[in-house]
């Protein structure tokens, strides 16, 4: 498998497959093994994927500095790629938390980046989500004969659960990231993917800015002058919507569009959908 090292001697690996102008694809967790994006509902056909494991994630080595893996301090990662490949500005597509490295990268830097597709971001300083639009949108699930394990499964991810129950939990409310839970969802979750440490999440978001720095953050990613879309699923039991419409707003350039019937994964909910809004934003 392909890497490039990072300047801190890290190893970030990346695959490429497709065809087409490069893709650069980040994906969410934070942590998650990039294979969970697949070809992204047949984005490929028209595209480059290049899907890249952040650090400590996949195939990436965990650095020896654990600071290094805050998201402020990955967009180095993903220059040091982009200039590995030789590329002018790239596109770049982002899942869930690697959304904030996305924008983070196109504010550090203006060159590296011609347009900027966000799929069910986590924010854009760090997890903005509503938890009263994220209870209704599940409270509309209670008719499913997984909604009583999963809900109670939710309720015990949000106290601080040991590894193990924690595992449990996480399997148990799995359906609360699909717009469907069906055999093709269940398989997508269930996949033999390598899993993230335990510690990865808070030191990614130690690149949350300090609540006086809010508004400093907000000014630095304002200054990102391409095209920005982003995604939110209808029916987005982690993230909801709100997320995304407060990402797209923060643009000059910023697009929201909704996708119906999808949750947190809108590419295996939608895929027609989300790859035609996706290439026409890409062509235009």
């Amino acid at each position: 498998m392909p890497y490039v090292v990072a300047h801190d001697g890290t190893k970030i690996a990346y695959r490429l497959f497709g065809q087409g102008p490069p893709l650069v694809c980040l994906a969410g967790g934070p942590g998650t093994d990039v294979r969970s994006l697949g070809n992204l509902g047949g984005l490929d056909r028209h595209r480059t994927l290049v899907l890249v494991d952040s650090r400590a994630a996949g195939a990436s080595d965990v650095p020896a500095d654990r600071s290094g893996c805050a998201y402020t301090e990955q967009v180095h990662d993903l220059e040091t790629l982009r200039r590995h490949l030789g590329a002018g500005p790239v596109d770049v597509l982002a899942h869930s938390a690697g959304a904030l490295t996305a924008q983070h990268y196109a504010a550090s830097y203006a060159d590296g980046v011609r347009r900027l597709v966000l799929v069910a971001p986590a924010g854009r300083i760090g997890r903005e989500v509503d938890s009263t639009e994220v209870a209704a949108l599940r409270a509309r699930r209670a008719g499913a004969p997984w909604y009583r394990p999963a809900a109670e499964a939710a309720e015990l991810l949000a106290t601080d659960v040991p590894g193990v129950a924690a595992e449990e939990a996480q399997r148990r409310s799995a359906p609360f990231l699909y717009g469907r839970w069906t055999d093709e969802t269940r398989a997508h979750h269930e996949a033999d993917r390598v899993r993230p440490p335990a510690w990865l999440y808070e030191a990614f978001y130690r690149g949350n800015p300090a609540e006086h720095a809010t508004e400093e953050r907000l000014r630095f990613l304002r200054s990102v002058a391409v095209p920005v879309l982003a995604l939110a699923g209808a029916e987005d039991c982690v993230a909801g919507t709100r997320p995304a419409a407060l990402t797209a707003a923060l643009y000059r350039y910023g697009r929201l569009e909704t996708v119906p019937g999808a949750g947190h994964h809108p590419w295996l909910d939608e895929p027609e959908f989300f790859r035609d809004v996706i290439e026409s934003f890409l062509r235009d």
